[in-house]
């Protein structure tokens, strides 16, 4: 890129960590700050660290935060020593959390009163996508901001659209949500049910990836299944979060998501049995334990 920008990170997690780390790399001023140590691979870097989401908001003039949850982002922005009391006008604030559209409708207003523009940028694609720059980034909000912003975000991902208005960029990634739960729970059956037939999951799977039931599930999650490695890309306790949001939304709307409903609370029941942690591929074992039959059994 030929400027440099200003531009500040909050929320150096697991997927935080890496796409801020594209953006010092392409030579970005970055100033950073989050809730806990600030990972080596940033604190090695020329990013500055930062007391507070207030003075990372003073010195940059666009604003990324990347936390877990709806408070988080509501806390970082409004809260004590929180962004908005650094914030002067022109400046741009892109939420890539993922969290409640209806509350982003709300964000997005405060920080406009501000004379600030805001952007809600979820993504998709998990720790491997944010490593490979490679995410899908959903974005709400006007064209103007979003041409503003969007050589920061080829940065971090590849598939880049701007859905709609503020919000939008929300509902798009509970959508996606829904379908990668519902995703899961159709690979975890069909695999579950051959192993317990007598074939050779794999040998399946292998066959059902030149079909048209080929997915990205069945390739990724689906191996994952085979070999027991449910060591977290993307978190069952997240994923119940975005269904929970899907299932409020869908209440309020007056929309039935009976299968979306069934998901979670095969999710619930593997939190119940210490899964909260284990990579969301893991809802497996939920099925397994009705089934009283593991995938990998002989």
């Amino acid at each position: 890129m030929s400027s440099s920008l200003n531009v500040g990170f909050i929320g150096l997690g697991i997927m935080g960590a890496p796409m801020c780390g594209h953006l010092i790399a392409a030579g970005h001023n970055v100033f950073v700050t989050t809730r806990s140590k600030v990972p080596d691979a940033i604190a090695q870097t020329k990013a500055v660290v930062c007391k507070s989401p207030e003075e990372v908001a003073q010195k940059a003039d666009i604003i990324i935060t990347m936390v877990p949850d709806t408070p988080d982002v509501e806390k970082v922005l409004f809260g004590a020593n929180g962004v908005a009391s650094g914030l002067s006008k022109g400046k741009v604030v892109v939420d890539m959390s993922s969290i409640s559209p209806i509350t982003t409708k709300e964000l997005a207003q405060k920080i406009n009163a501000l004379g600030c523009d805001y952007l809600d940028a979820p993504v998709s694609g998990g720790e491997v996508g944010a490593k490979n720059a490679a995410l899908t980034i959903m974005v709400g909000g006007s064209e103007a901001t979003f041409n503003r912003v969007k050589p920061l975000f080829e940065l971090m991902g590849k598939n880049i659209t701007l859905v709609g208005s503020n919000g939008d960029g929300q509902t798009a990634k509970v959508a996606n949500q829904i379908i990668v739960a519902l995703n899961i729970e159709a690979v975890s059956e069909a695999l579950l049910f051959a192993a317990k037939a007598g074939a050779d999951p794999a040998k399946v799977r292998q066959a059902l990836m030149g079909g048209f039931a080929a997915s990205r599930i069945l390739e990724v999650h689906g191996e994952r299944m085979i070999n027991r490695t449910f060591n977290p890309g993307f978190r069952i306790e997240l994923h119940q979060k975005d269904l929970n949001l899907a299932l409020q939304s869908a209440r309020a709307m007056g929309v039935s998501l009976p299968n979306t409903a069934t998901a979670q609370e095969l999710f619930n029941a593997c939190s119940a049995h210490g899964g909260k942690g284990w990579d969301h591929s893991a809802m497996v074992r939920a099925l397994e334990k009705m089934a009283n039959f593991e995938i990998g059994q002989k």
